[in-house]
């Protein structure tokens, strides 16, 4: 376990390294990373932001819809980021992550991953903005008086 983290680093660096399909769960927001280390001809891996679901069953089904010309993979691998996604680059998991996407389908995957984690720090940015304003499922310790 790492101190700084919260989890167990060399863990999570063994699922980047190995799994052929993996989820991120970030607890400030409620999207996650997904990625598929899974290539055919025509079909590179892929990143991609997506929504939380409420079972596997429907994440399958997701995936499946997101590539429709690879088989279903035997399991997908989840782990918990106790941080914000910026602490993904400061521990080096990002780094690892983007290495074995674009080692495994070229420079095109390094832009994809820029896109990912441009959109996971605009989800967290837009998520504060929520907590502060209220916003949907939110509630504010103060309110402003209309009068004022």
């Amino acid at each position: 376990m790492d101190a700084d983290y919260g989890v167990d680093l060399d863990e999570i660096r063994r699922v980047v390294d190995e799994a052929e399909v993996f989820i991120v769960r970030f607890e400030h927001v409620d999207r996650r990373l997904l990625v598929d280390a899974r290539s055919a001809e025509g079909d590179p891996p892929m990143i991609r932001i997506v929504r939380a679901v409420s079972s596997a069953a429907e994440r399958y089904r997701e995936l499946q819809q997101l590539r429709p010309k690879m088989s279903l993979p035997e399991q997908i691998t989840v782990f918990s980021w106790p941080k914000q996604s910026r602490a993904l680059r400061e521990s080096g998991i990002w780094e690892r992550i983007e290495s074995r996407l674009v080692g495994l389908g070229g420079p095109d995957l390094g832009r994809e991953c820029e896109v990912a984690f441009d959109e996971l720090v605009a989800a967290e940015r837009a998520e504060i903005v929520a907590a502060i304003r209220g916003g949907e499922g939110f509630e504010t310790l103060w309110e402003r008086n209309p009068s004022s």
